[in-house]
């Protein structure tokens, strides 16, 4: 009976982290160049688990163990703006931003210009190019971004977005804020990488089967709860009954 309420509880923690993933996703479907994450799970076999101590296991007991959450890289819808400082990312490039912790990479390129001439993200975090943050003067006008990430105003050229790749996506850790850091070193985009001026990458959240999901963790979560309730409910009567009898 304890490896059931065990068995039980493994999966309900494994739920429990799963709704957590699908909130999040639910919360972000509006925010632009958003990736979804999916809970991923491996069965673990317990081979020397018994119900009873003097009696050979008869079948392997099954637990769940929680495997991370992997991003989801599609590619989620361009929605054309007419802003010239939006960009819209293609392919699995990054942009590079500048925080308080360090460099940070985030795929959301509506992008403005702070009161400093920064190019900077909604945010107002600095947008790096390849030689640093890219700033314009107090005249300039018409600021205006290539599909190769140029970045120029009536006055010329004033920079190249700094894009970036990673070879193993699993490196990437949410920060929050539509953010990423890595644990691996960023490799740079190259020349072929290519952005959409004037429209911006939507979340690739799918509202529907987010919806759905939590519908199936939900009815899975309360049949847990019943499976473990019966079985406390066994323990209960078994104990009594145990009581009566040497009464």
């Amino acid at each position: 009976m304890e490896n059931a309420l065990l068995i039980g509880l493994s999966r309900q923690v494994a739920l429990a982290r799963e709704l957590d993933v699908i909130a999040n996703n639910m919360a972000n479907v509006g925010t632009n160049g958003f990736k979804a994450r999916s809970a991923r799970f491996n069965e673990f076999i317990m081979p020397v688990a018994k119900a009873d101590a003097f009696k050979p296991l008869d079948r392997p007991l099954s637990y769940v163990v929680d495997k991370g959450t992997p991003l989801d890289l599609s590619q989620g819808m361009i929605e054309r703006t007419g802003n010239p400082l939006d960009v819209a990312l293609k392919g699995d490039n990054y942009l590079v931003v500048q925080t308080p912790n360090g460099e940070r990479y985030t795929r959301a390129g509506s992008l403005t210009v702070d009161r400093q001439g920064r190019l900077v993200t909604q945010t107002g975090l600095p947008v790096m190019g390849d030689s640093g943050p890219i700033t314009f003067g107090t005249s300039e006008y018409a600021m205006n971004i290539a599909a190769d990430g140029t970045v120029s105003s009536d006055q010329g050229t004033r920079g190249k977005l700094r894009m970036v790749r990673f070879a193993d996506p699993s490196v990437l850790a949410s920060e929050g804020s539509n953010l990423f850091s890595a644990t691996a070193a960023a490799q740079p985009a190259g020349p072929q990488a290519r952005l959409e001026p004037g429209a911006i990458e939507r979340s690739n959240v799918k509202a529907v089967v987010e919806l759905t999901r939590l519908m199936e963790v939900q009815r899975s979560y309360q049949s847990v709860a019943s499976m473990i309730g019966k079985s406390d409910d066994l323990r209960s009567k078994a104990i009594s009954r145990l009581a009566d009898q040497q009464a």
